[in-house]
């Protein structure tokens, strides 16, 4: 039996990002750190384009640490940088408990609205996940079991959970 507290970073897990409905995503890890290596591994795997946002480094892509976005270590600006990037792209935020606080929560608010052909996620990870009021409702929750939970569908002529 899996704990939930146990995330294992799979193709299905990842399949279920980009096909949240939302583009801010919530999961809650026990061991960030492997969490986030397992996306890393994911990530040169696929060659998807995976980003991670921490206060100390900014934005850096997974695949490549050292390919960093210069003046995005504010989640201000992490964010308006996310607003404005019109590439796909996941992008993974690790301690930012602290800082969704107005005027962040305006943007993640933003951010949660857009409707576009290319598909940009927040994907929020953290060991216990809490959010204001007014963010908490537009995060979707994602498990590795929860997957498992939903109907199929039909996508490109097969059937997909």
């Amino acid at each position: 039996m899996q704990e939930s507290t146990s995330l294992q970073v799979t193709p299905r897990l990842f399949e279920q990002i980009l096909d949240a409905e939302g583009n801010l995503i919530g999961i809650e890890t026990a061991n960030l750190d492997d969490t986030l290596e397992q996306f890393r591994q994911l990530a040169m795997r696929s060659g998807q384009s995976v980003y991670l946002w921490d206060p100390e480094n900014g934005i850096a892509a997974l695949r490549q640490s050292e390919m960093r976005i210069p003046g995005s270590k504010r989640l201000n600006d992490a964010l308006r940088f996310i607003l404005q990037s019109m590439q796909f792209a996941v992008y993974l935020l690790i301690d930012f408990e602290d800082q969704i606080k107005p005027p962040n929560t305006a943007l993640l608010r933003r951010f949660a609205r857009i409707r576009t052909g290319n598909q940009r996620k927040m994907v929020f990870l953290s060991r216990k996940l809490a959010f204001p009021q007014e963010i908490d409702g537009l995060v979707e929750r994602l498990t590795s079991g929860s997957a498992s939970n939903k109907r199929p569908r039909l996508r490109d002529g097969r059937w997909v959970r």
